[in-house]
């Protein structure tokens, strides 16, 4: 069973965008090994979304995966649809990725039920597997040795699936911060006025 257990002890998976796709789906697309090689890969057209627990790493009410990139989208049950434009992901002054936003539905395309499923599909941009952005030509051998195409790394995304009546921890990263032990401590009491001070 994948899940928060395949971590070290007191570590929690909660990647930023650029860390998604500069750290792994960088590293995935390149045949290297992923550290901490937690995600698994899933079949995304094969499982609906409430079906990925066990299969995908379940951090908090999000799951995470490798998938191949499919144009269909379409699930046993339903379908992801995009729901807005391509987000450009960036690491320093380089675009790396984009992050493409959809929604799953329930039923026949066009015809579907909206859920309150939400995927966010991460895809290298061309060119963006090798350190800084470029393809070095290290990579490039290696990918000519072991007979990997640029179509072949390129057809690599990685997914993150999440309830979004559950709430979802997403808003922090977007605005470059974390909530600390402490700070989740604080936010969950009712009454702050309970909350005593050792008098200097």
């Amino acid at each position: 069973m994948v899940g928060p257990s395949n971590l070290p002890p007191g570590f929690h998976f909660f990647p930023s965008d650029e860390e998604l796709v500069v750290h792994f789906l960088r590293r995935k697309a390149s045949h290297l090994t992923c550290q901490p090689d937690v995600v698994p890969i899933v079949l995304l057209n094969h499982y609906d979304p409430w079906e990925l627990n066990g299969k995908a790493l379940e951090a908090g009410n999000q799951w995470y995966f490798f998938s191949h990139a499919t144009q269909s989208r379409v699930t046993p049950n339903g379908y992801w649809n995009p729901i807005c434009a391509d987000e450009m992901i960036s690491s320093g002054s380089c675009n790396v990725g984009l992050k493409k936003t959809l929604v799953f539905s329930i039923g026949q395309p066009s015809e579907g039920i909206e859920t309150n499923w939400v995927m966010h599909e991460y895809h290298l941009l061309d060119g963006s597997k090798g350190s800084g952005g470029n393809t070095s030509s290290s990579s490039k051998r290696l990918h000519k040795k072991k007979g990997h195409s640029k179509t072949e790394c390129n057809n690599w995304v990685i997914c993150r699936v999440f309830d979004s009546s559950c709430g979802s921890q997403e808003s922090f990263h977007e605005e470059g911060m974390e909530l600390s032990c402490l700070d989740e401590v604080f936010l969950s009491l009712d009454d702050y006025d309970e909350v005593s001070l050792p008098n200097k």
